[in-house]
């Protein structure tokens, strides 16, 4: 999956914007998870400012943007949630 991702990427930033493409498009959002036993809704996600990938999760008109590899997955997971684990393997 790696190599889908990044294949034309040259250098480390084009490799996150892959896999980050990737996961734009193949997650299935929304979703409903609990973080810290709150019940948040996934919305999507972004490239946050500190080069990772972050979902935007919202719970009424709270928003809040969770590094996407700090967030718990519900049972069954979305769609698309093996790019997530395919990015986690790229972090390392």
């Amino acid at each position: 999956m790696i190599d889908e991702a990044t294949v034309d990427a040259y250098g480390e930033d084009e490799q996150l914007t892959g896999l980050f493409t990737m996961v734009e498009e193949n997650l299935a959002v929304p979703f409903i998870t609990a973080v810290l036993g709150v019940e948040v809704t996934v919305r999507g996600v972004d490239l946050g400012q500190d080069g990772r990938i972050v979902a935007l999760c919202s719970r009424g008109p709270d928003r809040q943007r969770i590094g996407i590899l700090d967030l718990p997955m519900p049972t069954p997971a979305p769609g698309g949630a093996e790019w997530i684990e395919a990015y986690r393997y790229w972090v390392g």
